[in-house]
């Protein structure tokens, strides 16, 4: 009897280990794919953009007709379509913020394919990313189970969430109407903070079907005659619809290694806030995962800082290994540049002198 269960145990144990694996697994490959496709679609942009066409920006799609534009569009569809999948086996506190992969690998294809600069603060700018990323996995609240639909259904008729629904219908109509149009071209949070709101419903939405699919697969029920699925269904199309068309307009507007990050961490923010709010996982949260979260997103926040406050500077490792030479080495070389600037002028002065003296 006993031996029965503990193999029962550990079944149990390495399904639920499998499970992990698979959903960190799909989501790293999405963080792949996605960022990716932000170099692709910038790519068709540009190109629309030296051929004289309407750009996204002032409403046109003429990107339609660019091949390269399908092809970052297929690559965010391979993305998204992992990213759905690993919600489905893992909670949204581990995928979401996997999603820092995806600025570390859109910040260095920017660099080598869209020559846009990327300076040693970039850099560490990306590499914070990941480590504010990381922090907050370890200290994130996790999400509740939710075997059936049935649970889902109680939970989304909480009060709590129906609030941040409403909020996030409210502020997306008065951005894509009021805002997006006379503040949307110069601030680049107008349209990424719509994306970001809209994304956090998507995020939820992609959770749901994911255990409808569960349910279906395994034959337990059919998840598709319940309403709610089709709701969820519904709200994915539409919200992927309305993200596309408007990080597109971000994209035309500003840096692809402005936009990646800034997006990563509202986005982030707010799936994790909406889960919380959903699945209460709060009210379980320690003063430590508190602090750990707190310094997560502080660490994110100075990351972005750093890839947008000094992306014009020209400095990079050659001038960290400079201030690290002996300080007797320092002083030569220093002189060593003092005099060649002191010769420099005296060469000019004389040639200046010297036309004066043949023009008289």
């Amino acid at each position: 009897m006993s031996s029965s269960l503990t193999e029962i145990m550990v079944e149990s144990k390495s399904y639920n280990a499998k499970d992990f694996y698979i959903g960190l697994g799909l989501a790293i490959g999405s963080s792949g794919f996605i960022g990716a496709s932000f170099i692709i679609k910038k790519k068709a942009l540009i190109r629309l953009q030296r051929c004289g066409g309407l750009r996204a920006s002032s409403g046109g799609f003429g990107y339609l007709k660019e091949w390269i534009w399908w092809a970052g569009l297929l690559s965010m569809a391979i993305g998204e379509a992992a990213n759905f999948a690993a919600y489905a086996f893992a909670p949204a506190s581990l995928v979401t913020p996997l999603g820092a992969l995806s600025v570390l690998i859109s910040a260095i294809l920017a660099s080598k394919y869209l020559n846009e600069k990327l300076n040693l603060f970039g850099k560490i700018g990306c590499l914070l990313c990941v480590l504010g990323s990381t922090m907050i996995v370890l200290h994130s609240p996790k999400d509740e189970e939710v075997s059936t639909l049935n649970e889902l259904v109680d939970k989304v008729k909480d009060p709590g969430y129906i609030i941040y629904i409403l909020i996030v219908m409210l502020y997306s109509l008065l951005t894509i109407f009021y805002f997006g149009p006379a503040y949307g071209n110069q601030n680049i949070m107008v349209y990424i903070c719509l994306c970001s709101f809209i994304g956090s419903l998507t995020v939820m939405s992609c959770k749901g079907l994911g255990l409808a699919l569960k349910e279906t697969i395994s034959g337990s029920n059919n998840g598709f005659t319940n309403w709610l699925t089709w709701v969820l269904l519904f709200t994915v199309i539409l919200c992927i619809s309305v993200q596309m068309n408007y990080l597109n307009k971000s994209l035309d507007l500003f840096e692809t290694t402005i936009v990646t990050p800034i997006y990563y961490v509202i986005f982030t923010s707010l799936v994790i806030i909406a889960s919380a709010i959903l699945f209460r996982e709060w009210e379980n949260m320690g003063t430590e995962d508190i602090l750990g979260c707190f310094c997560g997103f502080l660490t994110v926040i100075i990351a972005i800082f750093l890839l947008n406050g000094f992306k014009e500077l020209d400095i990079h490792y050659g001038n960290i290994k400079h201030m690290l030479r002996p300080k007797r080495e320092l002083h030569l070389s220093n002189n060593t540049q003092w005099h060649n600037a002191d010769e420099e002028r005296l060469i000019t002065r004389l040639d200046t002198e010297l036309e004066h003296s043949y023009g008289a």
